[in-house]
């Protein structure tokens, strides 16, 4: 991709944050939790800020949160490209309600789990590139793990060809155009989905996987959190 196209284009990050985290077993969000003194949410939106190719950065929060939001992320991280959607009863609502938050201008967006801290730069601008040539892409790695289909009554099904088994992570990085449709079909035939990459495959539209890496985690139960500070230790 020469100047000239990355000049072109606005690209947009939503970073969807107004989840409770249930599973941390924390009256507070865990996406304001620290990892080496620091919120993890912070760490999340730092990465964007600093990518040069990034122009806006939508954080999804839950409306009850806009003090703590202020008080640990924005007073702390001066940002220039951060601005606020609120977010609504599922991740695929708030998601929506970021993506109508974006500017005018916005012809690629980024999906990030705002709970997700240990993206790295590089993947992200690798997601750009490759959504400019297949306008669909999700990080994923290779199942580490046998993984078998099993019924109601935990009995196997089958086994899965595990080389043809990838862990779907975030970013999830589409044109803009097309995943505010994906979007809006959804709505309008009360479809749910787990990621936004499934709004784009059930309109059949492909979507092509961009290979991540496994320190890329989600922070969901407290022993993520600890392998968390791990790694964020040894690379220290």
């Amino acid at each position: 991709m020469d100047n000239k196209n990355r000049q072109r284009r606005f690209i947009s990050a939503v970073i969807p944050a107004a989840g409770q985290g249930t599973r941390m077993g924390t009256s507070l969000n865990k996406q304001y939790l620290t990892l080496a003194g620091k919120p993890i949410l912070a760490y999340t939106i730092d990465v964007f800020e600093r990518c040069p190719l990034v122009n806006e950065i939508v954080v999804v929060i839950n409306p009850n949160e806009q003090e703590i939001f202020k008080r640990q992320i924005l007073n702390r991280g001066h940002y220039k490209k951060v601005n606020i959607a609120f977010g609504g009863r599922s991740r695929q609502e708030s998601v929506y309600r970021g993506l109508q938050k974006v500017n005018t201008q916005c012809q690629m967006v980024l999906i990030h789990d705002g709970a997700r801290p240990l993206i790295d730069g590089d993947l992200i601008l690798r997601c750009i590139y490759e959504t400019i040539k297949h306008h669909a892409t999700i990080v994923a790695v290779p199942a580490k793990n046998t993984i078998k289909v099993v019924n109601s009554q935990l009995g196997v099904e089958y086994t899965p060809n595990r080389k043809l088994l990838y862990e779907v992570q975030t970013p999830q990085t589409f044109d803009f155009d097309l995943i505010m449709k994906a979007h809006e079909q959804a709505i309008e035939e009360h479809a749910e989905v787990t990621d936004d990459a499934a709004l784009v495959e059930r309109m059949g539209e492909k979507v092509t996987v961009v290979k991540g890496h496994y320190n890329n985690i989600k922070i969901t139960t407290p022993e993520d959190l600890m392998i968390a500070n791990s790694i964020i230790t040894v690379k220290q």
